[in-house]
């Protein structure tokens, strides 16, 4: 199995590199136009967000939620790609609204200073996050953690993607995600036939396979419908693709990668569910998945996550070298500072990956909680056009909300036990949800309080 995976990583990494045209234009390989300066069309966008969203990390946490927690753990993972849905919306007021064209110049004209510092600061910390999840699947395809052939898998695919993305940037990420989207969505189509035809699927089963309403995956499916409304803002890769095209083009592309995206991280979800209602005592999911469908399927689940694993890391790295270059200034946005800082990433990342948590979906929940600083500038500032939101009300959200994400991280970690003590609970998507909630109310609160004691509320149209 081991060969077959280097050769299709080999065959991924010399198309990739074909398909990357080397960029010579600062609008090519940061606002992703194509040399003519034309904008990438539907079909393009929609599967380029699409394949950058589903991460290798997205596939492993879709089958093993649902795995653990049945029908309800899938489901709840699904939830969070209705991002595409508040992304659309959140990309409409932003661009064809209010008139602007980053998500930092609106925070800057809203809160000064501090609001692209706040938000440069979390999505730098979710890009870094990104590069770190991806690479950290792939090694474990390849071997236990530490190992040579893990390493090895680890700097190589890293070097290779890096290679490619500095060649042509944003426009290069954006050409690349097609060719490894057909394949990726090739490789879907003929690993959920095997599975069903191996495994003789009881779609009955499945369906009641989370019947207690205390079951975790259905806590996390609340928990995701309070971070979708502040999750896609946070997110540079997704931001950067709506900022590209007119406005038909780009909300069309967003609704478009809402449905296939649902569709093939459930597709994931029920799999990894099916298996678990299959599993032995001490059994992991990539076991049971080998004992239930057989080496052929667990073989393609592999393929899905090198093929996921490297159009993700392409386009983090494009959105980082945007994000330090332009958005952040550091240094004249040429192509070449560009590929300085995709390396700077790569490096960050890989720092993660070798020193630092082995846990994909808390790197998820952290980054979901921190996004949540976000959620009242979405209501208030973006769709309800308030503009005298005082700065201390954004600051105090920003505040909260990473209070909250480090207070997960440290009890999802076992390091702290505080909420046990203060309410009870165990269980670590318990916790989330009530920080979760106390997150959304005190940060939303902020901005009216702030906004009453301010004066009358303004709205610009």
């Amino acid at each position: 199995m081991t060969t077959i995976l280097v050769v299709v990583t080999l065959a991924m990494a010399v198309g990739s590199v074909l398909l990357s045209p080397r960029a010579t234009t600062t609008a090519s390989f940061f606002r992703g136009t194509a040399p003519s300066g034309a904008a990438p069309g539907i079909l393009a966008l929609a599967l380029s967000q699409v394949t950058t969203w589903i991460f290798a990390r997205s596939i492993m946490n879709a089958a093993i939620l649902g795995y653990f927690y049945g029908i309800a753990g899938a489901l709840a993972y699904a939830a969070y790609y209705l991002s595409f849905l508040t992304g659309a919306w959140i990309i409409s007021s932003l661009r064809f609204r209010h008139g602007f064209d980053s998500v930092q110049s609106f925070l800057a004209d809203r809160f000064g200073l501090a609001g692209p510092v706040a938000y440069n600061f979390v999505t730098g910390v979710r890009l870094l996050s990104e590069v770190f999840a991806n690479l950290l699947v792939i090694g474990a395809i390849f071997g236990p953690a530490g190992s040579m052939v893990y390493v090895t898998a680890v700097l190589a695919v890293g070097a290779v993607t890096v290679l490619y993305a500095g060649m042509g940037g944003l426009h290069a990420s954006i050409r690349t995600d097609v060719f490894q989207m057909v394949v990726f969505l090739g490789v879907l189509a003929v690993f959920i036939v095997l599975t069903f035809i191996g495994g003789a699927f009881d779609l009955a089963a499945i369906a009641a396979s989370s019947p207690a309403i205390g079951n975790p995956g259905w806590v996390l499916l609340a928990v995701a419908f309070l971070q979708v409304w502040s999750y896609p803002m946070h997110d540079p890769v997704m931001m950067d693709r709506g900022l590209i095209a007119d406005r038909r083009t780009t909300m069309a592309s967003f609704y478009h990668a809402a449905w296939i995206s649902v569709l093939c991280i459930l597709a994931f979800g029920v799999i990894g569910t099916y298996a678990g209602l299959a599993k032995l005592p001490d059994e992991n999911l990539i076991a049971t998945m080998t004992r239930v469908f057989g080496m052929t399927p667990v073989l393609l689940f592999n393929i899905a996550l090198i093929v996921s694993c490297m159009s993700t890391l392409d386009s983090t790295l494009a959105s980082a070298s945007k994000l330090a270059v332009v958005d952040m200034g550091a240094g004249e946005a040429t192509p070449m500072n560009g590929r300085i800082a995709m390396v700077m990433f790569l490096l960050g990342g890989l720092a993660m990956v070798f020193f630092g948590s082995k846990d994909l979906f808390s790197a998820v929940a952290v980054s979901g909680t921190a996004s949540m600083f976000l959620a009242p500038v979405v209501f208030f500032s973006l769709w309800l056009g308030w503009i005298n939101v005082p700065v201390w009300s954004y600051l105090l959200s920003f505040i909260v909300a990473l209070g909250g994400a480090m207070l997960y991280f440290l009890e999802a970690s076992g390091y702290s036990n505080l909420m046990v003590t203060a309410t009870g609970l165990e269980h670590k998507y318990s916790k989330l949800l009530v920080i979760c909630c106390v997150v959304m109310v005190v940060n939303c609160g902020s901005f009216i309080v702030g906004t009453y004691i301010s004066g009358p509320r303004e709205a610009r149209a």
